[in-house]
């Protein structure tokens, strides 16, 4: 008899506060869970087969033993689509491709690195990706989630002059380019 009514004021008080804490009395206000540690972590489910789940609710999260990543279902239940949130399988990439119009000189001239980037991602004609991807690959969505460098460029035909934190790259044009002439852009995630 103890036992049921231990359980009907669990579920009261639970039902009351709607927010169930671990290892805290007062878990906080804007959260479902809030589990308080200073010694210890979450241990999130771990599995080597993500297909294996069945019908994954859009922003599931779980360990992938095969990427070796945190990652979540950014797709539908019917249509999973599993995306690695962990920071060190992708801590940085390589700029899109850009044109550089280098048939005329000039100085001061500037390219808004972010926005052609996140252009790009935004919107891939149906014709240019697979039939069941979707139109837009995942971007960061605001210009300071990312470092922005030029690793490399040809010198004769490029001055680099700095390059904004949101990503707009200042630069001169020196010469034409020519059939070698390079320019490398790297994204890092902050």
């Amino acid at each position: 008899m103890n036992k049921i009514i231990t359980l009907i004021l669990v579920m009261a008080f639970c039902s009351i506060t709607a927010q169930v804490g671990i290892n805290t009395s007062t878990p906080d206000q804007s959260s479902v869970l809030d589990v308080t540690s200073t010694s210890k972590g979450v241990l999130l489910p771990r599995i080597s087969n993500v297909s294996t789940i069945t019908t994954p609710a859009t922003g599931l999260v779980i360990f992938d033993t095969t990427k070796k990543c945190i990652s979540q279902n950014v797709g539908t239940p019917a249509t999973p689509d599993w995306v690695c949130l962990s920071p060190y399988v992708a801590k940085f990439f390589y700029m899109p491709s850009v044109v550089f119009d280098t048939t005329t000189t000039g100085t001061g001239q500037t390219k808004d690195l972010y926005t052609l980037y996140k252009n790009q991602f935004s919107n891939v004609p149906t014709n240019a990706r697979s039939a069941s991807a979707p139109a837009s690959i995942p971007f960061f969505p605001n210009a300071g989630d990312l470092y922005y460098y030029v690793t490399g460029y040809d010198s004769s035909v490029f001055k680099i002059n700095s390059i904004s934190s949101t990503g707009v790259l200042n630069y001169d044009v020196l010469s034409n380019a020519t059939s070698a002439s390079f320019i490398n852009i790297v994204f890092v995630v902050k």
